[in-house]
């Protein structure tokens, strides 16, 4: 079997295993699969951030649990989510990845604020953390779980867009020195596809979204779109630090749980936060 067809064989499931416990599992349900895959991804990102030993590894993902936990019972994701609790944490996530823009656009001379293992280990707490945070704050709301098969809707399509257009027209690097294979060309394509799905989900906007207009819908997934590439980049950016290829090898012909996650990891934080600033109660 190729390496095209176990992505495609792997994708497939993951797409309907995703869809399925997000139509079908109760809220407490989601935040513990959700919580799973955050916690798999974690043990990932240890190994990333210098934790070598399975035993410093696991109490970073032990560290995490807690870390989940404690946005469970602060944020009330239970019952009637705190937005006055949850807008901080994607504030705070949202500039970090501002901050991981410029980490880089100067890679490898960055690399003296992240190299120590204590700032790449909590860059990986915030990081996962503030995507369940979302994904978990998203489907708390009405249509919730629309909304969350949106999020990983746009991240597709911008990635898709991204690789398609990248393969045909790619020419320029976006950022060669931590990803070769990445175009501006892929970029603006990838944008394009989001923008044709933001097209269509306007369209289909039920009366109760009155109040949100198909140009906020496409700002917002505008920047969805760009930073999922800047959580792609960023793992990929401590990936060539360490030394290694791909963050692990569950998913086969994907590599690492983290490599699949990394754009949502981007775009998750600006979901959440834009849903929270166009008045998604």
């Amino acid at each position: 079997m190729s390496s095209l067809q176990q992505r495609f064989i792997t994708a497939v499931v993951l797409a309907g295993l995703f869809v399925t416990a997000v139509i079908w599992l109760p809220t407490l349900g989601l935040a513990l699969v959700f919580g799973a895959v955050a916690l798999l991804a974690g043990w990932e990102w240890a190994a990333l951030a210098g934790w070598t030993h399975s035993i410093a590894r696991s109490i970073y993902c032990l560290c995490l649990a807690g870390l989940l936990v404690g946005l469970w019972w602060v944020c009330d994701l239970a019952g009637d989510p705190k937005v006055t609790q949850v807008q901080p944490v994607m504030g705070l996530a949202c500039l970090f990845w501002s901050v991981a823009l410029l980490q880089v656009r100067q890679y490898p001379r960055s690399t003296w604020a992240w190299r120590s293992s204590i700032v790449r280990s909590v860059v990986g707490w915030l990081m996962l953390a503030a995507t369940w945070l979302a994904i978990m704050y998203a489907f708390s709301l009405q249509n919730g779980p629309v909304l969350v098969i949106l999020l990983v809707l746009t991240v597709a399509a911008a990635d898709v867009g991204a690789y398609f257009t990248g393969r045909r027209w790619g020419r320029h690097k976006l950022a060669p020195s931590v990803s070769p294979g990445k175009t501006w060309e892929g970029l603006w394509g990838g944008i394009a596809a989001v923008l044709l799905l933001v097209m269509v989900v306007s369209l289909g906007l039920p009366n109760s979204y009155a109040h949100v207009t198909p140009v906020s819908i496409g700002i917002l997934a505008l920047i969805m779109a760009v930073a999922s590439v800047l959580g792609d980049l960023t793992v990929s950016m401590v990936k060539r630090h360490v030394g290694v290829k791909d963050s692990g090898a569950l998913l086969p012909g994907h590599g690492g749980l983290l490599d699949r996650l990394d754009s949502i990891c981007g775009a998750a934080p600006v979901f959440g936060l834009g849903l929270l600033l166009m008045g998604f109660r």
